[in-house]
């Protein structure tokens, strides 16, 4: 594939980086297509829109790491950019201290110890949903197990009654760019709109009588007598319906294709549970939900030994780098539950690394467990599997696979 000079910066422009134009991706093996991003070198320039692609750990890292360096509030998908917002669209859009003081705000209600006190729960759900799957004969584990389970528990953080968990469903497909499912602009800015009423509804009523929820906790926690307005908290509400259910559930969906295809994997873990910690860590790093995020350099500066100016935005390719071989050796291609040490960026990293991290490993660690205690002695796959044409969400629409006892 040759490459062409074609705009005033002087930068060459690489084909292969028209993938994150828009938010369709158009090629069939994503795999090679990583591989093939990161062989080309450490950044690839898009004369299209003008951007920069990072598809290798280390410079992945180095943006990730360098907030004053490079910002987020210029935009983090590249639709964005040249974009000017009167406010931050989502808590990801701010930089420090802004962001600084939103981790402070908001951190209270997703600690270790919050998570720790939804650990039976979040087991219950999943147990009571994997013992309702059918088992030695083919089943789509994306309806019946990966979509409900992030969805009850993003439902009851936000004190959502049951009859509105279909709801969760619809508002976070809603939100994602790219889904298949609400392509119709309109009903997806219909039910935006339906979103952010019933956001603003359960601010309103925390602030009257906070319960004990996360949005009770975030309507009342301060910090030096700082707390978030109703907007913010708005704001938050929504990256986290939206980033807490989409990201989980394609993570589920895809570990446990990854299982079928490696089902050596998968007996590892029937002869050894202490596996499972590694295994979702594993899981995290070869499904990658979250593509890529942007950032943009405030001031001149280099990465990966190219000169990168100001003003340049900079694609972090998560997918691409959780496959570097610099990073994880000789095995980056291969699906190893055992991985150790594993530092994928799945959660992202430094200062905008994933609030919900210690939510989402528990949901896949709950899943697993669920299906190892039913007895699951292998996993099959029963068809071809659904994958979403997003470049921003890894998303799997269709898993059919045999949950074997025998």
């Amino acid at each position: 594939m040759t490459t062409v000079e074609s705009d005033r910066s002087g930068h060459v422009h690489e084909p292969l980086t028209d993938q994150f134009l828009g938010v369709e991706f158009s090629v069939a093996d994503h795999v090679a297509y990583y591989a093939e991003l990161r062989a080309r070198g450490p950044l690839l320039w898009n004369a299209t829109q003008g951007f920069w692609v990072a598809p290798r750990h280390a410079e992945v890292m180095a943006v990730a790491t360098d907030s004053e360096t490079f910002c987020s509030g210029r935009g983090i998908l590249t639709f964005e950019i040249g974009a000017e917002y009167a406010s931050p669209p989502t808590m990801m859009h701010t930089d420090p201290p802004d962001h600084t003081r939103y981790r402070a705000l908001v951190q209270p209600a997703f600690g270790r110890r919050v998570v720790k006190t939804l650990d039976a729960s979040v087991r219950e759900a999943a147990k009571a949903l994997v013992d309702r799957l059918p088992l030695d004969r083919a089943v789509d584990v994306v309806p019946p197990l990966a979509v409900p389970l992030p969805v009850q528990v993003i439902a009851q953080l936000l004190g959502l009654p049951e009859e509105r968990w279909d709801d969760v469903w619809a508002w976070s497909e809603a939100s994602i760019p790219g889904t298949e499912i609400y392509a119709d602009e309109a009903r997806r800015a219909a039910l935006n709109a339906e979103m952010m009423a019933e956001l603003m509804r359960l601010v309103a009523e925390a602030r009257v009588s906070p319960k004990d929820d996360v949005i009770g906790q975030l309507a009342t926690t301060e910090v030096d007598g700082d707390r978030l307005t109703d907007d913010e908290l708005a704001m938050f509400l929504n990256q986290l319906l939206v980033a807490g259910n989409e990201t989980t559930r394609n993570t589920i969906s895809g570990g446990l294709v990854a299982l079928a295809e490696n089902p050596d994997q998968w007996a590892r873990l029937v002869a050894d549970r202490s596996l499972v910690a590694s295994a979702v860590e594993e899981i995290l790093r070869w499904t990658t939900a979250v593509i890529y995020f942007m950032r943009t350099a405030t001031r001149d500066t280099e990465l990966g030994g190219v000169p990168v100016a100001a003003g340049e935005p900079v694609v972090m390719v998560y997918a691409s780098a959780n496959r570097d071989e610099a990073e994880f050796g000789p095995t980056a291609g291969s699906f190893d539950v055992g991985r150790s040490p594993n530092h994928h960026v799945a959660f992202g990293f430094g200062a905008h690394f994933c609030l919900g991290a210690a939510l989402a490993r528990l949901e896949v660690a709950a899943v697993l467990d669920a299906l190892l205690d039913r007895g699951v002695t292998r996993l099959e796959l029963a068809g071809p599997v659904g994958r979403s044409a997003s470049n921003i969400i890894a998303g799997v629409t269709a898993a059919p696979m045999i949950l074997h006892t025998t």
